[in-house]
Order: structure tokens, then sequence, then C-alpha cells
């Protein structure tokens, strides 16, 4: 399995966009863009993924899935923990139903 900064790496240079490049685009929660150097640390698996904030952007602007990035990053989106403590009963019964949905594409 590819890691967190092997997906984001790849989905960069598919866009066609530099560390640099996107860098600037990604905010943090003070409005200041992240450095190059950190996103080469991401991608590098040099560190841990970022927060949700950060990864959601990542994902809008390369086009990437959020909740695939999330779940790559080890995490699941806090709406989704919000269902999921209302709701635990339906976690058992969303995991079998995307087991299957992979099975089925397989």
């Amino acid at each position: 399995m590819r890691t967190f900064g092997t997906l984001i790496s790849e989905a960069r240079r598919a866009k066609g966009l530099s560390q640099k490049d996107l860098a600037a685009k990604v905010k943090k929660e003070d409005g200041q863009a992240i450095s190059a150097q950190y996103l080469n640390d991401i991608e590098h698996d040099r560190r841990n993924p970022p927060s949700e904030h950060l990864i959601a952007q990542i994902a809008d602007l390369l086009g990437a899935s959020e909740d695939g990035l999330l779940l790559a990053a080890g995490t699941i989106s806090e709406d989704l923990q919000r269902i999921a403590r209302a709701q635990p009963d339906k976690v058992g019964e969303a995991f079998k139903a995307f087991r299957r949905t992979v099975k089925e594409n397989k």
C-alpha cells in the first residue's frame, strides 16, 4: 500500500505542480502558507500527515478524495466520527458494505 506521502507526491506530479507551487496554495489556520520544505517532508514520510484542515485543501487542489487521503493518513473525518458516535450500530454495517464493494470491484 502506498503511503500518505507517496499519494500526495503522485497526485501533485500528475497535476504538474511543483512542491513550491502546491505549498504556496495550502494555508494553515492562521492564513500562512505551508513551506515547500514541510511539504517535501510529508511527501517523503519524514513527518506525520498534517491536520484535516490541510488535508482537505490538498485534496481539493489535487482533485483527490479527501476521505481517501484521510484514511491513508490514519484517520477519518470529524463528520464521520460524529456519525459513528451517534449511531455506533451503523458502523459495522457500513464496513460490511464497504468490504462487499471492494471485493466486487477486484
